[in-house]
């Protein structure tokens, strides 16, 4: 079959050309629109559930949240495995899928049974699913300096809230942006129990009142005149001294107890378990950008970039945005270290050929057959959406030996024959004849090569990214 294949080339020789060119237009236009990511995705899709239970000790999180909420969890269609963490205030749970299913399907799956285990959870308990994204989802990060130390800790936080999240949220691919370090400003409430005591209110009554005094209700219409006018009554608290004026309860005399006489109102930050230092130079806030599942890494950071550049000017004076983590100039890296390995080895072989052949067509076409073979295999990359990282970049690099020996081989045998003395004078006859010989061979050696990849594609899945792109690769030598 070997043979008829290459009898059948030879006689068309213009429809393999036009094949090739095909085929290099193709694998050039795939290479340029491929996923570009510098760390292969070996995670398990998974959806993370959290649920905050405030104030909560691990062992009444896990008993009321983690232990229901899993137990709901685990009838999931497609499945694997559901994983609970308690923590003091906090319940995290990871549903693990099978290789393959859409992690947006999995995610609606998931809300569905959390609607089925919401009436089984304590009364304002609410759990919530994480970002959209896989385990290698962080591709960039930033921070907040203030290096002649003008701005409190809570207000470079407030930067980050206010203004950077939400720029950069918005942005095509981002799934999140988790904001990191500072000091979350809040109105603290400190009751003092001995003033309780003697106004003989209860601390439900306070929580209570603060409650209601924070609402704006809408009322009905009046008509004056010919007009209309609509009623509302705003009761937003918008400052201390609206806090510190909230009635609580009244005395004996009739006279209104107000929180700040049971009170101490003011402003503080919000506990924090950690904070956030860069290069030992202080405190400081900032930002863990997150990505999508199945977008562009190289794009998604390259659009935060510029956006970054266009909004800098937003920031407060003595504020800088200092860039920490940048995995673009990695996958640029791993990308440049593949253009340099094929044109060294593309000139070594080069050069090999005009040394042990002393024939330049020869070498060109051991060349040709490089970069040919590796555009078809981006083709098949991007036809089984397969990203282009470290690893399978790394597996093209490695099979290029492999496949560039075919191609010496084949150019040797027919040196072979043209050296013969009754050769014919015939450069086709003589090229057809000895690829006839040396084909099937060849073909079977790359074969076996293939065949020695395929249980490290079987045993990893679609998680091994190498596997795939060196079978793709050695398949395309056998073309």
């Amino acid at each position: 079959m070997i043979r008829r294949i290459i009898d059948w080339s030879f006689r068309n020789r213009l429809a393999v050309i036009v094949a090739s060119l095909l085929l290099a237009a193709l694998g050039i236009y795939s290479s340029g629109n491929i996923q570009l990511d510098a760390i292969p995705d070996l995670s398990d899709l998974q959806v993370i559930v959290k649920t905050p239970y405030p104030g909560q000790a691990p062992e009444i999180v896990e008993d009321q949240v983690t232990y229901p909420l899993t137990s709901a969890l685990l009838s999931v269609p497609g499945s694997t495995a559901v994983r609970g963490l308690s923590m003091y205030g906090e319940s995290y749970l990871y549903v693990l899928f099978k290789d393959g299913t859409d992690p947006y399907w999995a995610r609606s799956r998931v809300l569905e049974y959390l609607s089925q285990a919401a009436p089984h959870l304590p009364q304002g308990v609410a759990p919530t699913l994480g970002p959209d994204a896989s385990g290698i989802g962080w591709v960039f990060e930033y921070a907040l300096v203030d290096r002649n130390h003008r701005y409190d800790p809570d207000q470079l936080r407030a930067i980050q809230d206010f203004y950077l999240k939400y720029e950069l949220q918005s942005l095509p691919g981002v799934a999140e942006v988790a904001s990191v370090g500072g000091m979350v400003r809040q109105f603290q409430i400190e009751v003092d129990p001995n003033r309780l005591a003697a106004y003989k209110v209860s601390l439900d009554q306070v929580a209570k009142a603060v409650r209601d005094s924070n609402q704006s209700s809408g009322g009905s219409a009046v008509e004056l005149g010919r007009t209309e006018l609509m009623i509302r009554a705003k009761g937003y608290l918008a400052s201390l001294d609206d806090i510190r004026n909230v009635a609580i309860a009244t005395d004996a005399q009739g006279v209104p107890v107000r929180l700040q006489d049971v009170a101490h109102i003011g402003t503080g930050p919000e506990p924090r378990r950690g904070v956030t230092d860069l290069d030992g130079q202080g405190e400081v806030a900032g930002g863990i950008v997150v990505m999508r599942y199945g977008h562009n890494a190289l794009d998604t950071i390259q659009v935060i970039k510029e956006h970054l550049a266009e909004i800098k000017s937003g920031l407060p004076d003595g504020v800088e945005l200092v860039v920490t983590y940048d995995r673009s100039n990695l996958i640029k890296e791993a990308v440049s270290t593949l253009r340099e390995k094929l044109l060294e080895e593309s000139l070594a072989v080069a050069i090999v050929c005009l040394l042990f052949l002393a024939h330049l067509r020869s070498s060109l076409v051991a060349v040709v057959t490089l970069p040919l073979g590796i555009l078809i295999a981006f083709i098949l990359m991007k036809m089984q959406g397969v990203a282009a990282n470290i690893m399978s970049l790394g597996g093209i690099a490695i099979a290029i030996g492999t496949m560039i020996d075919a191609a010496i081989v084949m150019i040797e045998n027919m040196h072979k024959h043209l050296e013969k003395p009754d050769w014919g004078g015939d450069y086709w006859q003589a090229a057809r004849q000895s690829a006839m010989e040396v084909g099937p061979a060849l073909f079977f050696s790359l074969l076996v090569i293939t065949v020695s990849f395929i249980p490290v594609f079987m045993l990893t899945g679609q998680k091994n990214r190498a596997g795939p792109t060196s079978v793709a690769l050695c398949l395309a030598a056998c073309q």
